[in-house]
């Protein structure tokens, strides 16, 4: 069983200025798809219609003036970005409960914890009455906070 080239490549469609092509539902999920038009919204507009039964139409249209292979490279670029975003979406999945972990260790665990506190006793520890840059007195009592004066 071998495929044909035609079968491996993304077939698209090409106008004036835009790139079209469809993508089966099934293969790609909406996230992937809407993270991949979201990267590339500052180089061209991005519509997306529903075709059908889990089909999505992706039409790309340049910002400004684009040749017959700039529009093949961007919908080259799309597919990959398409695989980027699933890829991005199952290592997510797949490493949400270390995430979910490490994120309960940092806020709740004990050495934490401990840390604050000995910070927060070396600050009741301190001297604090010493005001050599007299920061404390009122700006009244400075004679500074006196209109005209």
């Amino acid at each position: 069983m071998s495929a044909d080239a035609d079968d491996l490549e993304l077939g698209y469609d090409l106008g004036a200025r835009t790139v079209s092509f469809d993508l089966n539902e099934e293969l790609y999920s909406k996230e992937a798809v809407y993270g991949a038009a979201y990267l590339f919204l500052d180089r061209v507009y991005v519509f997306l219609t529903r075709t059908g039964d889990a089909q999505t139409r992706v039409r790309l249209r340049a910002k400004g003036e684009a040749t017959e292979s700039d529009l093949e490279a961007l919908a080259g670029e799309f597919a990959n970005e398409l695989l980027n975003q699933m890829v991005r979406r199952q290592v997510s999945d797949a490493t949400s409960q270390i995430r979910e972990y490490t994120l309960a260790r940092a806020f709740f665990g004990n050495e934490g914890r401990a840390s604050i506190d000995s910070l927060l006793a070396e600050l009741d520890a301190e001297d604090l009455d010493d005001d050599p840059l007299e920061i404390e007195v009122p700006w009244e009592r400075s004679g500074q906070g006196t209109v005209g004066g």
